[in-house]
């Protein structure tokens, strides 16, 4: 096995390593690079490939025969260690550079996989515990070798191999390559081109139909006659500015997702499967399908061509090098808020060094992570030179409003125009206060403003949800709705609001964990006319805003009612779900009036038990500190169950008609094998997940011999009070190891919901819907011909 730390061995003595732990996370410790491998420190190097699309091939260098490992051997395109004060991609970029004489912007390199490498060579004075980042760079052509500016003391020489020459070459053993274990972990790279580039197209399109046919389409519109002219008017600006928060989300997502978007749209009319591919993605915005936890359905195959005619040495008749713009395989845990190679012990190590308003900045929900060896990065896609800085600490935070600075600015004069027209006092103050939030990034003003919007055009915009950040649940993603207030609903459901704080009051939990100061949501319902931003897959039909603590402490919550997506969902989802999945018997209690009454409920929850908590040692705190990643699911799960408890309280106090019971309990079965079907990994299928198989394991739900699913009426309030009391203790206590336990232990695919999800799937229910808005859309058309 080929030892990148063996490499640059009489240039780099007093290199320094990062020292890891066995699992491969930063311990904070660094050490020199002669002691790291001495020692048997686990550490990190890159490995970089590049691979000729056209020809299958891969780039294969000489080892200087001056090598004190592998000498003369041929081996990786590229490799070299991830010194202390670099990054990884820093590193893919400089070991490229320096080797090669290539120079590749960050968009060329594909992080496929990670893998450990332990041994020892050199008669066991040389002991390398390696995680290498694998790296894949795809071109178009293969680079003429007499492009490359190889480095002497580390290249002698440089060719191309095919893909299956090569994997033969080391499965024989042939003593001129470095060898590697074709059979162990390294097969991954001849497996994933593989499967890549061997694919049959004919079976592909027929896969992305079946996904996108999960998806029911359906036109979206509202009742516009209450609005007056200059509501119109507001309406046609206010459209425009929520189009701005596709374009931050698709870069929030992945720092390459705009280029496959643009590509994607581009090649649309090229085949049948090119169409397919753009269809599914403008549903999933980015190439990971929210329905298969997160699975990719693209490959970096898909994706962009770039040319750069200066990324090597000038060669006659050559135009440059063209490269597939990249994106990794498994969707990155921190989207694009963190450096995609931090892990959370670097960023706790890192936050332990910082004054407590760093600590703060560095958990908002409004900026970024970033580190200072890859400024240069961010600057300019091609460079000439790769430098890193030699800072304490690489991680440092930059505010949303300098990170998207120019299309925030143009949503802001979009704002500050519409709120200039706009005739209700609230809307008007609403929309000035976001604009001048997306220039400072003090949210706190609008996000009181949006509590108090009372106009019959109803908006929703700015970073709020923090789904995306699967690292902490702390960055938040930017996101649009656009609607016409119902009043008539919105009157209907008013009582919820006036209950808060009977609710917390009575909330099934220890006394001590309750809130004294609950402020009543206003519940606003809405007719949608267009969303954007983060909504994409599985469509909300409510949310209760805003999330940060602050605003919920000072002056509560307020929750919007997507009454025209509710309606769609029941119809075309949920009435076909109880159809397959409820007994005969129960059936006809699976009602609208129920799933929506009980989606208030669920949004009316998420404003009461514990937010702002006191932790056993004294410290204050909030719940989604302390559960971190966690939380999200727990959250879901916790208005859902509580919800389901409210609604009997409210009942048992005479405030809902009696008639309720029956059709909440069953409607909210139905809803199980809706939300779960979103998927595992997606906060709502997994916090329904736990509530089915607790519900499940106590009795509360039953299975039936023909395979459909009943309420046990006489057990089931008495098992959602005894869910709800845990889900709340673990929040008020802030136990993330509590937490961890509960939703392993439940939120998994169990073989009474794989009999549901079966029998769904027989009949051809759709999981969720895909609105069309045509009224935003024609819109957004007229700007487009202008």
């Amino acid at each position: 096995m080929a030892a990148a730390g063996a490499e640059h061995e009489e240039l780099k003595q007093e290199e320094y390593l990062d020292v890891l732990t066995r699992t491969g996370e930063k311990t904070g410790i660094s050490k020199s690079r002669g002691d790291v491998h001495r020692d048997g420190d686990y550490h990190r190097a890159v490995h970089v490939w590049i691979y000729s699309e056209s020809t299958h091939e891969l780039l294969l260098q000489k080892r200087a025969d001056c090598k004190d490992s592998w000498p003369g051997l041929w081996d990786i395109s590229s490799a070299g260690h991830i010194s202390a004060s670099d990054s990884s991609l820093i590193s893919a970029m400089r070991e490229l550079h320096e080797e090669l004489g290539i120079v590749l912007p960050k968009d060329a390199f594909e992080l496929i996989f990670v893998f450990l490498q332990e041994c020892v060579i050199n008669d066991g004075t040389f002991i390398n515990n390696e995680y290498n980042d694998v790296y894949l760079v795809t071109t178009l052509d293969p680079i003429p070798l007499e492009a490359f500016t190889l480095q002497e003391s580390e290249v002698s020489a440089v060719k191309y191999l095919s893909l299956d020459v090569y994997r033969d070459l080391l499965a024989e053993e042939d003593p001129d390559y470095v060898p590697y274990d074709v059979n162990g972990g390294y097969h991954q790279i001849f497996e994933i081109i593989r499967k890549r580039y061997k694919v049959n197209l004919e079976e592909r399109s027929l896969t992305l139909e079946k996904q996108l046919n999960r998806y029911a389409r359906i036109s979206l519109n509202a009742e516009l006659t209450g609005l007056t002219s200059a509501d119109k008017e507001t309406l046609a600006i206010i459209i425009r500015a929520a189009a701005i928060m596709d374009e931050i989300f698709y870069l929030q997502v992945w720092y390459s997702n705009p280029s496959l978007r643009d590509w994607l749209k581009e090649c649309a009319n090229k085949s049948k499967l090119d169409k397919l591919k753009w269809e599914y993605y403008q549903v999933n915005k980015s190439p990971w399908s929210c329905l298969d936890e997160n699975e990719a359905f693209l490959t970096t195959a898909d994706s962009a061509i770039k040319l750069l005619p200066k990324a090597t040495k000038a060669v006659a008749g050559w135009k440059g090098l063209q490269y597939r713009t990249a994106f990794p395989i498994v969707k990155p845990p921190g989207a694009n808020f963190y450096p995609p190679d931090m892990d959370k012990m670097e960023f706790e190590l890192w936050k332990s060094s910082l004054s407590e308003d760093q600590k703060k900045e560095a958990i908002s929900f409004f900026n970024v992570i970033k580190r200072r060896s890859e400024i240069v990065l961010d600057k300019t896609e091609s460079h000439d030179a790769v430098v890193s800085t030699n800072d304490a600490h690489d991680l440092y935070t930059v505010p949303y409003s300098v990170e998207y600075k120019s299309v925030l600015g143009k949503a802001a004069n979009l704002l500050h125009k519409a709120g200039d027209l706009a005739g209700s006092p609230t809307l008007k103050r609403l929309l000035r206060r976001k604009a001048d939030a997306f220039l400072s990034n003090d949210y706190y003003d609008s996000d009181i403003s949006w509590i108090e919007l009372d106009s019959k055009l109803d908006v929703t915009i700015g970073p709020y949800e923090t789904y995306e950040d699967g690292l902490f649940g702390y960055k938040a993603t930017f996101e649009a709705f656009i609607g016409v207030r119902d009043d008539k609903a919105t009157e209907q459901v008013k009582l919820f609001g006036d209950q808060l704080q009977v609710l917390e009051k009575n909330l099934p939990v220890d006394n001590v964990y309750k809130s004294e100061e609950v402020i009543a949501a206003p519940i606003r319902v809405i007719q949608l006319l267009y969303n954007s931003g983060d909504v994409k897959g599985p469509q909300t039909v409510a949310f209760n805003l805003p999330n940060d603590e602050r605003i919920v402490k000072d002056r509560g919550t307020s929750m919007v009612m997507l009454k025209n997506v509710s309606e769609a969902k029941f119809k075309l989802i949920l009435q076909p779900i109880a159809d397959v999945c409820i007994s005969k018997e129960q059936r006809e209690f699976v009602d609208f009036d129920s799933f929506f009454t009980h989606t208030i409920c669920h949004e009316c929850c998420h404003g009461i038990g514990p937010h702002t908590i006191t932790l056993p040692n004294g410290k204050k705190s909030t719940v989604r500190l302390e559960l971190q990643e966690l939380h999200s699911a727990l959250e879901e799960a916790k208005a859902d169950i509580v919800g389901l408890w409210a609604l009997k309280f409210l009942i048992n106090k005479g405030l809902l008609p009696k008639s309720l019971v029956k059709s909440m309990y069953v409607s909210f079965l139905a809803g199980c094998f809706r939300s779960v079907r979103f998927g595992l990994e997606e906060a709502h299928g997994k916090g329904q997940a736990l509530q089915f198989n607790y519900l499940f394991e106590n009795g509360a739900i039953v299975l039936h011999s023909d395979e459909t699913f009943s309420v046990n009426l006489d057990k089931v309030e008495g098992i959602v009070e005894s869910l709800s009391r845990e889900i709340l203790t673990i929040q008020a206590r802030g136990d993330k190891n509590m937490a961890r336990i509960l939703l392993q232990k439940y939120s998994v695919m169990t073989q009474p919901l794989k009999v549901a999800l079966r029998n769904l799937e027989l009949v051809q229910v759709p999981v969720d819907i895909v609105p069309d808005f045509p009224i935003a859309d024609k819109i957004l058309h007229q700007i487009t011909e202008d």
